[in-house]
């Protein structure tokens, strides 16, 4: 799946989502299956859960931490798709 930053990413319904210590675990309810998301991750799950493209969320994430903001694309992008083919996201 090739994804854009113009698409937006959303958490599917299936998947119940649970903050531990700064990080999120979730659950696939339909795999029975448990991810975890490390501190950056949570945030980026959490700002998808807000409805924002995918562009949004880089330049939240480009304000927040002291990264390059290549780096951050690449970071953002790879875990969208991880999550989708994952089926935890829907991409828009």
């Amino acid at each position: 799946m090739h994804i854009t930053l113009a698409q937006r990413a959303k958490p599917t319904a299936d998947v119940l989502c649970q903050d531990v210590g700064g990080e999120v675990v979730l659950l696939d309810l339909a795999s029975e299956r448990y991810f975890g998301l490390d501190p950056v991750g949570t945030r980026i799950w959490h700002l998808m859960a807000q409805d924002q493209p995918l562009q949004q969320v880089l330049d939240t994430l480009a304000a927040e931490y002291d990264a390059p903001r290549e780096r951050l694309h690449d970071d953002l992008l790879a875990l969208v798709a991880q999550l989708a083919d994952a089926g935890l996201v829907t991409v828009d």
